[in-house]
């Protein structure tokens, strides 16, 4: 497998998925939006899989699912009833659907404005403060009973919601102002598989 990847940005939970399996995989960073990588992926973002003949895949949940449902011996899914699938694929909508958004104002704000004045920016971007905690405090009630995302279990849902609370250091109310989340940080900042995943991405 090869995973396509930027520093920085939600890729870094499928690295660390990847990781987590132990299998063989190679890692290559690249630029968002260049004229090489989109050759690769036309949407031109990150993250993007290649394993095999198979075509590329994209979308960080629908590539962490993949990895999941691959290596079963790795024990990174829920049990098979509907109710802890359910679970767990609302996790994972959850971090797709309302928790990545929420930064968008915040890291491209310009996008969200017909004004370039500085200010009209900078109003973008505080307004997404609200949001932020909105799904931070989501997160904190997922946490607050244990150490993991869903299912009171390890699985591929905990390195997608690290990877993106790691953006809560940009914001005026970081991660550790969350008590549950600052556990879950510290318990996945101590594990070896993220550790090589951040390092290998420069990240620390």
């Amino acid at each position: 497998m090869k995973l396509y990847y930027a520093p920085g940005t939600c890729a870094l939970a499928p690295h660390i998925a990847l990781e987590w399996i132990g299998a063989s995989y190679e890692a290559e960073r690249v630029e968002l939006g260049s004229e090489d990588y989109l050759k690769i992926n036309p949407l031109g973002m990150v993250s993007a899989l290649k394993d095999g003949d198979h075509r590329i895949m994209t979308q960080a949940d629908a590539i962490l699912k993949y990895i999941e449902m691959s290596f079963p011996d790795a024990d990174l899914g829920v049990a098979k009833d509907p109710l802890s699938q359910f679970e767990l694929d609302e996790a994972l909508a959850f971090l797709t659907g309302d928790f990545h958004p929420a930064f968008w104002p915040f890291f491209s704000a310009p996008r969200f404005t017909v004004s370039t004045e500085d200010s009209a920016i900078n109003d973008v971007r505080e307004a997404s403060f609200a949001r932020i905690d909105r799904v931070m405090t989501h997160l904190e009630a997922l946490l607050k009973d244990g150490t993991y995302v869903v299912g009171g279990k390890r699985t591929i849902a905990d390195p997608y919601a690290f990877a993106m609370t790691r953006w809560t250091a940009h914001t005026p109310k970081p991660w550790q102002d969350y008590p549950a989340v600052k556990r879950f940080m510290e318990t996945m900042l101590d594990d070896k598989g993220v550790q090589n995943a951040m390092k290998a991405q420069g990240l620390s």
